[in-house]
């Protein structure tokens, strides 16, 4: 049993809306900084967004600012990655990634410890 689980891909044309959510059945997401990654083949997984333990800061990479937003739904232990305005270059297979108690994340996959199988997103028209 993987020890988070993505879901919320899919197929949308240039201009849609995603969801994307994180959960666990193992531990508590808000204890834990969470971020979302994205690769597509060929190349290196990259840090899209993350959020923080504590006061909840986020982190965006600059090709999805003012398109993507993170949030937490502590009741539900989930997070979200809200996607917007999408485009075909946010093409990928998307996983989102915990590591514990870290006040400042970033979009550094190797801070992470516990990831997720991915979920696909597919962009076109």
């Amino acid at each position: 049993q993987p020890q988070l689980v993505e879901s919320g891909g899919g197929l949308v044309q240039p201009g849609g809306s995603l969801r994307l959510s994180c959960t666990s059945s193992r531990f508590t997401l808000n204890y834990h900084a969470i971020g979302w990654f994205r690769q597509v083949p060929g190349k290196e997984r990259e840090g899209v967004s993350c959020i923080s333990t504590g006061d909840g800061r986020t982190y965006y990479a600059d090709s999805v600012k003012g398109r993507f937003t993170i949030s937490r739904d502590n009741a539900k232990n989930t997070v979200h990655l809200q996607m917007n305005t999408l485009r075909p270059e946010d093409t990928a297979v998307y996983y989102c990634a915990a590591v514990f108690a870290i006040p400042f994340c970033t979009g550094n996959a190797n801070e992470y410890n516990r990831w997720g199988q991915g979920t696909q997103v597919a962009v076109s028209s």
